[in-house]
C-alpha cells in the first residue's frame, strides 16, 4: 500500500468522499463535522490518500489546531478495502506525521452510532482515550472525543 499527500478536490477522490459525507450526514445530521473537499483543502489541513496498486483504498486528513495540537479528520477506508489494514495504516501515518511536527497531542471527534464502532476500536487500540470536547465542538449524545498524548 502506498500513502501519498494528495488533493481532496481530485476527481478520483470525489466518489469516496461523497459516500463518506452522505453516510455520516445520514446518521448524524447536524452533528456530522466531516469536512468536504473545500474544507479538506484549507491551508491548515493536510490530506493523504492510500492506494493499493491503482485502486483508491482510503483517505485521511490532519488539521493543525495550534502548533502543539492536531486533529484527525475525515478518515475513511473504501468499502472494498475495509478490514484489510487500510485504516490502521492511515492512522499510523497521521500519528507519525503529528510526531514529526512535534505535536504534543492528537485528537479527534467521531460519532456514537454503530457504524463508528470499528473506527473507535481502532483508535482505542492505537492508544486514544476519551477527552473533553476541543476546538469549539459541543458535547452531544451523537459525538465522542478522543485524544492521544504524543
Amino acid at each position: 500500500m502506498q500513502i501519498r499527500k494528495d488533493d481532496p478536490t481530485a476527481p478520483y477522490v470525489a466518489g469516496l468522499l461523497a459516500h463518506h459525507l452522505s453516510e455520516l450526514r445520514g446518521h448524524m445530521a447536524e452533528f456530522a463535522f466531516a469536512l468536504d473537499a473545500t474544507g479538506l483543502s484549507a491551508p491548515e489541513v493536510t490530506f493523504w490518500t492510500a492506494w493499493r496498486d491503482d485502486e483508491l483504498a482510503g483517505f485521511v486528513a490532519l488539521k493543525q489546531l495550534d502548533p502543539r495540537h492536531g486533529e484527525v479528520k475525515s478518515m475513511r477506508a473504501a468499502p472494498a478495502a475495509r478490514r484489510t489494514g487500510v485504516g490502521r495504516a492511515l492512522l499510523d501515518h497521521v500519528v507519525a506525521v503529528a510526531r514529526a511536527r512535534t505535536y504534543e497531542r492528537l485528537s479527534l471527534e467521531t460519532g456514537t452510532a454503530d457504524l463508528h464502532r470499528p473506527a473507535v476500536a481502532l483508535y482505542r487500540r492505537a492508544g486514544f482515550t476519551d477527552c473533553a470536547p476541543f476546538a469549539g465542538y459541543a458535547p452531544s449524545p451523537h459525538n465522542q472525543f478522543l485524544t492521544l498524548i504524543l
